[in-house]
């Protein structure tokens, strides 16, 4: 790698590539700062900070905030370091679930995202910058499969949260985890194809890196 104040070209863009995951990060904040606070002071059905962070939407946003933040800031001084690539590649997992959830099951459901410009950088914006993201900044170390297995820990987790506090809290984040209208049954269907989708994207994800190369060359 050159050095930062090298003004060639792979120099260049890995400035301009750290400016763009800082404004990335910095409009998630801001969204998701806007967002609570329409939800929390809204004249009717004013949601609680608790079940405003118990989105899986909400969650995996701040979690892809966090990263592009860490990665942009230290991504001048060198190659991002190898546990800095498995939780990327953890967040890309995640984002992309809520795109594509989001999309397929929720895009006409009230999940407390009624501002529309809010909803489209939450749920469609984020997922697709963070893809190319990273996909313009593949690991230089493949990530195996079976290794990434661990990124699914957290959904597994998360849906654990979200069906023991349902009944505590009389609120499900998402229809298709409330057992009410349709029994457990359905929860458990509509689960598993969640798990299955999830799985796919850890495939897919873990998989680009066997990728022969960067789509964009950003160091010597």
């Amino acid at each position: 790698m050159r050095a930062p104040g090298d003004s060639s070209g792979p120099a260049v863009m890995l400035r301009v590539h750290a400016t763009l995951r800082l404004l990335v990060a910095a409009l998630i904040t801001f969204t998701v700062i806007v967002q609570l606070v329409e939800a929390l002071t809204r004249d009717e059905n004013p949601a609680s900070v608790t079940n405003f962070f118990s989105y899986f939407t909400i969650q995996s946003n701040v979690i892809v905030a966090v990263v592009l933040a860490v990665a942009g800031a230290i991504q001048l001084r060198g190659p991002d370091p190898h546990w800095l690539d498995r939780i990327r590649g953890a967040a890309t997992v995640y984002i992309s679930i809520t795109g594509v959830v989001y999309a397929l099951l929720l895009s006409n459901t009230d999940v407390n995202t009624p501002l529309p410009w809010a909803n489209v950088v939450l749920h469609y914006f984020v997922p697709i910058a963070m893809v190319v993201d990273w996909l313009v900044d593949l690991p230089e170390r493949r990530i195996e499969f079976r290794s990434a297995l661990v990124w699914l820990a957290y959904p597994i987790v998360y849906l654990g949260y979200s069906l023991i506090r349902g009944p505590i809290a009389d609120w499900y984040p998402y229809p298709f985890l409330d057992p009410g209208p349709h029994g457990y049954g359905y929860v458990a269907v509509m689960s598993v194809c969640v798990a299955i989708v999830a799985a796919v994207f850890v495939a897919v994800v873990a998989g680009a890196t066997r990728l022969p190369g960067r789509m964009i060359q950003w160091r010597d």
